[in-house]
């Protein structure tokens, strides 16, 4: 079985990232994104349940910490499938900053944003990280391969609602590949709708099915982005961290 607490992890958009994972279970998501780093999902639902029970999360992180103290910037939930998933995500976000003090990240696909329970929950967060790879509903479906039940129209209107809710920093990630490099004016014009705090400019440069861009189609990229307040993995270096527990965060981010 896996533990619900992994890493700490080297991370170029939050440094030493200490990580929480809400679902520790392999391939269940919402999305079946083709770069996944962890192969197909399996089992692609939207229904929120408990995965891992708040008080293992709260044992596992309890018996690390002690161990990590002083290595660690933030704490991270992610891993082996969406956060928005876990019933008790709201809890996990608390037990994080109760037994650490770090503050907590949620790294989110956006596919359950247009629920009030799931944005209650991330509102409790101190930055959320939320996926945004598309344009359009045609190039979603390519690149995302979502739920049926998932609307790419209703995803954008509630990712907007949350922003004016959420009193922390909201960032957005944008994982450019070959399917969608060349629509980088229109994804930043759905930016403006948004207003994050940051876009995350990003291509799968760790083991992934597909081709990560290369430094200089990034580059392009950035160009179109310019004016904005926005950062780049192949510009930010990944802190040095000590990791505890190396292969349990393999599961999550094989090299």
């Amino acid at each position: 079985m896996l533990k619900a607490v992994y890493g700490p992890v080297p991370s170029w958009r939050l440094g030493r990232s200490l990580g929480i994972d809400p679902v520790c279970k392999r391939n269940v998501c919402s999305f079946d994104c083709v770069y996944c780093q962890l192969g197909r999902t399996t089992d692609i639902i939207t229904e929120r349940k408990v995965f891992v029970e708040s008080g293992r999360v709260r044992r596992d992180l309890k018996g690390i910490w002690k161990r990590v103290k002083g290595n660690a910037d933030v704490v991270t939930l992610s891993g082996t499938g969406e956060p928005e998933l876990a019933e008790n995500l709201g809890e996990l976000i608390e037990i994080a900053r109760e037994v650490t003090g770090l503050k907590v990240a949620v790294l989110t696909n956006s596919s359950l944003m247009d629920r009030e329970d799931v944005r209650k929950d991330l509102a409790m967060a101190d930055i959320v990280v939320a996926k945004l790879d598309s344009p359009n509903p045609e190039i979603f479906e390519k690149v995302n391969r979502p739920h049926p039940s998932i609307d790419f129209g209703e995803m954008l209107k509630s990712m907007r609602k949350f922003r004016g809710e959420f009193k922390g920093k909201y960032a957005l990630q944008m994982m450019f590949i070959d399917l969608n490099k060349d629509y980088a004016q229109e994804m930043r014009k759905l930016t403006e709708g948004i207003r994050p705090d940051e876009i995350q400019i990003d291509t799968p440069v760790r083991h992934s099915p597909v081709r990560p861009l290369t430094q200089e189609e990034i580059e392009k990229i950035k160009n179109v982005f310019e004016g904005t307040n926005y950062i780049s993995v192949y510009d930010k270096k990944k802190p040095e961290v000590e990791t505890i527990n190396r292969e349990e965060t393999l599961e999550r981010r094989p090299e």
